[in-house]
This record gives C-alpha cells, structure tokens and sequence, in this order.
C-alpha cells in the first residue's frame, strides 16, 4: 500500500507515477472523500472536547450542590453525536482505506513505458540455444513417450491443469528441488523454512494478493482459509507485525512450496502441458532488507535465480518489465526467461522482484534504525529460484535427444543416484 500521507501531499505526482502503469487514479472522487474524511474528523474532535468540558462542569456543579440534570442531558446528547460522528467517520475511513488497498504500487524510474509484455527490455542473455539435428519435442511429447507424464489420469482424478509424473521423471522433479534449496543455502546464504500452505485473509492481504486477486486463489470457506498461491505469501508474513533488529539484516529466507492458482482469466492459455497448472512447485527467495541496500540487493537476489540456470546450462535472458506489465505490488521486476525448444520461444522461469515498502506497509514489517531509535517499514523482495515445473520442462527439452531420451544435466546426477540419461 502506498503511503497515505504521501497519496495528500503529492497526488498529482503519484497520479504521474502510475501513468506508466496505464492505471487512472481517480482523484477527484480521492479528495472528495479525504475533505469528508477531515471535515468528519474536525467535528467528531470538536465533540469529544465540548462533552469533556461539560463533564468537568458536571463535577464542578456537583462538589457546589448545584442542580445537573440540565448538564447530563447536554452531555448525553453530545455523546448521541459523538457517536453518530465516530459511526460516519469509521465508514469514510474504510472507504477510503478500500481505495487505497487498490491503488497499485509506483513503479521504480528506472521502469521502462509499455503497455504489454512486448514492450518489456531485454537486459542480457546468457548461453546460446541448441542446435539439434532434429526437429526438436517438446515436454508433452518427451515425457508421454516416455510414459512418465500423464495429463489424462490427472484429469480424471482431478481436472485440467494437472499432471502425474511417474519414476525418473518425478525424481528428477525432486532433484530440482534439492539441487536450488542447496545451493541457496549452501552458497548464497539464504535460511530454509518450511511453512503453512494454507493461510488466512490478513496474509494474502499483506502481500497485495487481495483484495485485488480474490478470483485467482483457491478459498476453503469452512475453514476461512486459502491455498498459497506462492510461498512469498506465508514467507513474507513472517515479519509481520514484527519490529526485525537491524543486526540480524537482511533477512534472507529460502523455501519449496506446491503453488495453488484458479488460472482465472487465462482460458484458453498455456493449455497443453505443464506450463500453466493449478497446482505446480517452486522454489522461492525472499529478503527483508533496509531500504537504501534494496536496489543492490534486487540485482543480487536476480543474479542468485541465474546462477541456478547457469549451473544447468539452460539458455536464458533477463528482461526489465514495462509499467503496463508490472505486478501489482512490484516497484520493479526482471524476469528470467529460459529457452524451450520445443516451443522455440523463451519462457518465464522466474520473476524477481522489489516492493520497497509497498508490502511492509500492509504487513506493518518494520526495522528499528539505530540511527533515530525509531520503527521504519522494511523493504521487501522476492523471486523464484526457480518455478521447479518450469525446471523441469527446460531440462527435459533442451537435454532431448533424437532417440527421446533426456540426459541428465552433470549437476543433478548425485541427486539422481548417478544416473545419466532417462529412456
């Protein structure tokens, strides 16, 4: 969410700001509510001091055994309005705070205008695509032919936009997991949690999942529960409410979580195979930083997502999202996109990510500046390292052979007990 007092004092300047997004804010009908919000709130004070002094009055008259009843009924009826004022002025404030819960986070200068994923930078590359002698398959074909992906009995026990995976194939999935949690913890520092996958309102809230993307998540109503749509949800929330020392920062956590979507609005989308699922895996890195290191740690958590690819020798760029494309909560995101060869396209394989306060400010996750003594909003960032399934369907492609068999990246073979290929 962003700041209240600065959406006062610098409207025209954030309106601006999200110009870049193509999101209109609707200011007139923000100040009007505000000037309501003030003129309410001036009346309800001007009410709680006229009953306090007539309360004294009431004491005063009473010591001097004067008669009160006429002092009572005025302080009876001011509290009626008192009432009444606090009553309209709560209703004003959760409008307003409705508003503001929807109005998206500005985007970082460095963001460049656009309105579609067409219009995102390419930032770099790295590796060069496979040049196969064959006409490559892709992840469906491979894996069917190998009766180790199994869409059809997915759909029966469930629906679309499931998959069975079976014997080399659900291990090498397992192998992915190990391999990105290692090398998170082992080498760029991170601590691994495990956490609940189910998680209440107040923490999708936190994260700028709702009110926004209700239709997107999975709800249990019995329970008032949903299913994470990313571990960045329950992860996040560890800070919440919660004042972090500024010795223990950054905070730097790690975790494997399944992932649970609608793919609401996504019809007809990514319907074949493993890209577009309800229910996938990923291996997420999440930061809690001080706010002037956020921007270098933004290049940092990026490069730690890379170096997962490089150590495959999967073929990626690194993209900068335009305004138009950006997450609701993101200040700032580059996405990862890795080559599949058989769609002949890159992919997103993740995305990473910077909210500055945006998310610390829903979530009251602050740090204590040893500079003023006082408590300030963290900056929080995320991003995939990696979406396993993602994983899975580049290894799977780019390590094809004419045969149909998938060799073993040299990386993943001790999480493979040494095997070398899969046929």
């Amino acid at each position: 969410m962003l700041d209240p007092q600065l959406i006062r004092n610098s409207l025209d300047q954030i309106q601006l700001a999200l110009t870049k997004r193509a999101y209109t804010l609707d200011v007139d009908s923000l100040q009007a509510l505000d000037t309501r919000r003030k003129k309410i709130q001036v009346q309800t004070q001007a009410l709680q001091s006229e009953r306090n002094r007539r309360s004294k009055q009431i004491g005063k008259a009473k010591a001097a055994g004067e008669d009160i009843h006429a002092l009572l009924d005025d302080v009876e009826s001011l509290g009626d309005k008192l009432k009444a004022c606090e009553s309209e002025l709560q209703t004003v404030q959760l409008e307003l705070h409705d508003i503001l819960s929807g109005i998206p986070n500005t985007p970082h200068e460095t963001v460049p205008a656009g309105q579609t994923e067409d219009d995102n930078v390419e930032v770099r590359r790295w590796g060069e695509p496979v040049q196969f002698d064959f006409v490559p398959k892709d992840h469906v074909d491979l894996g069917e032919a190998l009766g180790m992906l199994d869409f059809a009995t997915a759909t029966t026990i469930a629906s679309s936009r499931f998959v069975v995976m079976q014997g080399a194939v659900a291990r090498l999935h397992r192998a992915l997991i190990q391999f990105m949690l290692d090398t998170h913890t082992q080498e760029h520092g991170y601590t691994e949690v495990n956490v609940p996958y189910l998680v209440n309102k107040d923490s999708l809230f936190g994260t700028g999942q709702l009110p926004k993307f209700a239709e997107e998540q999975f709800y249990i109503d019995k329970q008032a529960l949903y299913l994470i749509p990313t571990a960045e949800v329950p992860v996040t929330n560890i800070a919440r409410d919660k004042i972090i020392d500024a010795n223990v920062m950054p905070l730097k956590f790690v975790c494997h979580t399944p992932c649970f979507r609608s793919e609401a609005g996504s019809y007809g989308k990514d319907t074949r195979g493993m890209i577009r699922q309800h229910q996938f895996e990923k291996v997420e890195m999440v930061q809690l930083v001080k706010p002037e290191n956020s921007y270098q740690v933004l290049e940092q958590l990026t490069g730690h997502a890379e170096a997962i690819l490089q150590k495959l020798n999967l073929p990626y760029r690194v993209v900068t999202l335009c305004g138009g494309d950006l997450g609701f909560s993101s200040a700032k995101t580059y996405d990862l996109e890795v080559w599949l060869p058989g769609q002949h396209k890159y992919r997103e394989i993740s995305s990473c990510s910077n909210f500055e306060s945006f998310q610390a400010r829903r979530l009251q996750a602050r740090w204590r500046n040893p500079d003023t003594g006082k408590p300030e909003l963290v900056h929080t960032l995320n991003g995939s390292g990696l979406a396993v399934g993602r994983t899975l369907i580049a290894v799977i492609e780019n390590y094809q052979d004419k045969d149909g068999k998938i060799h073993i990246p040299a990386v993943l073979q001790r999480y493979m007990g040494g095997m070398d290929v899969i046929s």
